[in-house]
């Protein structure tokens, strides 16, 4: 069973995505914008964090380039689900750290493709 944060500002998307997690039997914890995103990874050190974008404080975006240039968090894959859905939003996601990047409305089977290919031990 890994550890998945999920951060995301809608509390409807927050209990979507931790449905989906925990249907696939990983524990989820939650956090609702980009800045308490990041405290939360750097105290909890999860398995895997899904991240939206277009939060207050601080974005997606700017949340994972500090994750990924953390010592203590880089090792952590980044799945940015978003409705930011342009290429280009997709190539800047990728560029600041994430390792996948998932599109609103959420294609359920898109995204548990992606949390498997991410955590091959634990899926």
């Amino acid at each position: 069973m890994a550890r998945i944060l999920i951060v995301d500002d809608s509390p409807t998307q927050l209990l979507g995505l931790k449905r989906i997690v925990e249907k696939l039997g990983h524990a989820a914890t939650t956090a609702e914008d980009g800045a308490s995103g990041v405290d939360a990874a750097k105290r909890d050190i999860p398995d895997l964090i899904l991240m939206d974008v277009v939060m207050p404080n601080l974005n997606g975006f700017q949340a994972t380039r500090m994750l990924a240039r953390e010592p203590t968090t880089s090792h952590i894959p980044v799945i940015l689900v978003t409705t930011k859905g342009q290429e280009t939003d997709k190539v800047w996601g990728m560029r600041q750290g994430a390792k996948a990047y998932v599109t609103k409305p959420i294609d359920e089977k898109e995204l548990v493709q992606a949390i498997k290919n991410l955590l091959p031990a634990a899926a």
